[in-house]
């Protein structure tokens, strides 16, 4: 795919995050309006979406080929958590801040930002894919990433990967392992649901940048240097050693664009909660979002 091709489809990407940056100003939205707006994401369009996907894949993608990108996705998270205990000390002293950015070399935002990119960029059929990702995501940050802002790990944590986004993916898998059809009318219902992820999703990542310090997000030098490793480094570096496993096109540019999405909301959350400042990954958050746009048709031109 033609670098300039995806760039534009991404550009397209960045308008619906413009929508949502003149909403806010005119007022449109609040905080409010932004916290019900993400939890219907996170516990009923997201997991439509997914649904979704699955219903129009079945007899299309093998479970061979979902396994093959769980082990892909489980090889990416070993590779970023190394990567963060390596280079976390190089961008802050502060040893709460270090979490942080622990967990931001991590955590990516697969679900609310690369559903979007996967849809625009490759097409919606190609969404069931990233449901391997979720699934692993799920344990990695149930386990290690609450151990890392603990300081420990704790079994009541796991709890927590029991939630709309896990259960639909599993729900997904067995759709397609078993051929499963479903009514046209609840296939349409799902269709529909799902497609409300992807405008919604960046319009509140409009939001965020609107109610941010401009100088805050582009003022950091360290913050573009973060980025540019998380976005773009570290996913070419990943890029000879998933050529090992596959040279399916379709799977190569899925797992690109899964390895160079940019910050997720997770570790601004758990840090909030235990006090810590979030400013800084609140700002990188943004910025990565932003520079994304640039960097994903680069990671897409790789992979072939």
């Amino acid at each position: 795919m033609a670098i300039l091709t995806v760039f534009f489809q991404m550009l397209s990407l960045l308008l619906m995050i413009g929508a949502g940056y003149l909403m806010t100003k005119k007022e449109m939205m609040d905080a409010h309006t932004n916290e019900k707006i993400s939890k219907m994401i996170v516990n009923v369009f997201n997991p439509m979406l997914f649904l979704s996907s699955a219903f129009g894949s079945i007899g299309q993608i093998s479970m061979h080929t979902l396994f093959q990108i769980g082990w892909i996705a489980v090889g990416m998270f070993a590779f970023f958590i190394l990567a963060g205990m390596v280079m976390t000390p190089f961008f802050d002293k502060d040893s709460e801040q270090r979490k942080i950015f622990q967990m931001m070399f991590v955590f990516s935002n697969l679900g609310f930002i690369g559903i979007p990119v996967i849809s625009s960029v490759l097409g919606p059929e190609y969404v069931v894919y990233i449901t391997a990702f979720l699934v692993v995501y799920n344990v990695v940050f149930y386990t290690y990433g609450m151990s890392v802002m603990e300081g420990s790990f704790s079994v009541a944590s796991l709890k927590g990967m029991v939630n709309p986004g896990t259960i639909s993916s599993v729900i997904a898998v067995f759709v397609l392992g078993l051929e499963l059809s479903v009514p046209d009318f609840i296939g349409t219902a799902v269709t529909y649901l799902g497609n409300a992820t992807s405008p919604l999703a960046l319009v509140l990542v409009g939001y965020a940048l609107a109610c941010s310090e401009p100088k805050r997000i582009f003022g950091e030098v360290r913050l573009y240097v973060f980025s540019v490793i998380k976005l773009l480094v570290l996913p070419l570096l990943m890029l000879p050693v998933l050529r090992m496993f596959t040279e399916d096109p379709a799977i190569l540019s899925v797992c690109m664009i899964m390895f160079g999405m940019p910050i997720g909301n997770m570790p601004l959350i758990l840090g909030t909660e235990r006090g810590i400042d979030g400013r800084t990954c609140s700002a990188a958050i943004i910025l990565s979002t932003v520079l994304c746009v640039f960097t994903v048709p680069v990671l897409v031109t790789m992979a072939g």
